[in-house]
């Protein structure tokens, strides 16, 4: 006898509860029935008493018993959203976070018209499509150095319909950009590059540490060893006035400022909604 759809959410919830990430075990198993079943969440309770197919139990549970182990929800069902879109991730990518929106909506309000970005480190490019999504008239250059990972990115453009204006390329930092000549002067480089010390790292949640790519955490002895190595190469390529916003750790913001010739930048540091140092907004004068 096949198990109704609230049968089906109360067994995973209390299985969920026996993992090892329980912090949202009820949610978790909605959002994972959700995916498998393709009802949201209202769908679920309305349907509540009916039967779910053997094929979609079997493949529900299969879920479950994964996310039990650790594995992110995002990962199991092949998406996160971010700035209010629907971003395909897959473990080859860090899984976008609600922090990283402080540096899209901090680039949103001060991009000028027909603006061009540098997204370096794109990742699922949660960045780059966002910035091309809200800002039509936006041209966006991204970097990354896993071809898996711009893979993702490409993707996400194409869903939203961004791609004839968001330009991928493979390699360290700045360097693939150097090399062909595709972006000379632009508005604004973003970058949110591994920033986790690190002495941190084994202190990350089981399922961030184990599951997500390391690649993408590791920022060194310090955490900013990416950053030390971004700041003096962005100059060459952006305008007089041109903005770099890179995410940090909450810990790292007067170390941070340290990074930056004063004669050449205007630094300040911006904390996110729990008032922990997050972004730094660093423009370019032009000099030094």
């Amino acid at each position: 006898m096949h198990l109704t759809i609230g049968q089906a959410l109360l067994r995973a919830g209390q299985q969920l509860k026996k993992g090892i990430n329980s912090g949202s075990p009820a949610l978790d198993a909605e959002v994972l029935l959700s995916s498998v079943t393709g009802l949201d969440r209202a769908g679920l309770y309305r349907d509540w008493e009916k039967s779910l197919p053997k094929e979609m139990e079997t493949h529900f549970f299969e879920l479950v018993g994964r996310r039990r182990l650790g594995e992110p929800v995002a990962y199991l069902t092949g998406h996160r959203e971010f700035m209010g879109l629907d971003f395909a991730v897959s473990p080859a990518v860090l899984i976008p976070r609600p922090e990283t929106e402080l540096l899209v909506e901090t680039a949103l309000k001060r991009l000028p018209p027909s603006a061009t970005v540098i997204d370096v480190g794109t990742g699922s490019g949660a960045i780059a499509v966002s910035l091309a999504f809200f800002r039509t008239d936006a041209v966006v250059y991204a970097t990354d150095c896993s071809p898996e990972a711009l893979s993702v990115a490409r993707l996400n453009a194409a869903r939203l319909g961004v791609g004839e204006r968001c330009f991928f390329y493979q390699g360290d930092l700045l360097e693939p950009l150097s090399a062909g000549g595709a972006a000379d002067r632009v508005d604004l480089i973003a970058a949110n590059l591994p920033y986790i010390a690190r002495d941190e790292y084994p202190a990350l949640p089981a399922g961030v540490r184990i599951f997500e790519p390391a690649l993408a955490l590791d920022g060194g002895d310090d955490g900013l060893a990416c950053y030390r190595r971004l700041i003096p190469a962005a100059p060459p390529f952006l305008k007089k006035g041109g903005l770099l916003l890179l995410e940090i750790g909450c810990r790292q913001g007067q170390a941070s400022l340290a990074l930056f010739n004063p004669q050449a930048w205007e630094v300040a540091v911006l904390k996110d909604l729990a008032g922990l140092d997050r972004l730094v907004v660093a423009r370019y004068q032009g000099s030094g």
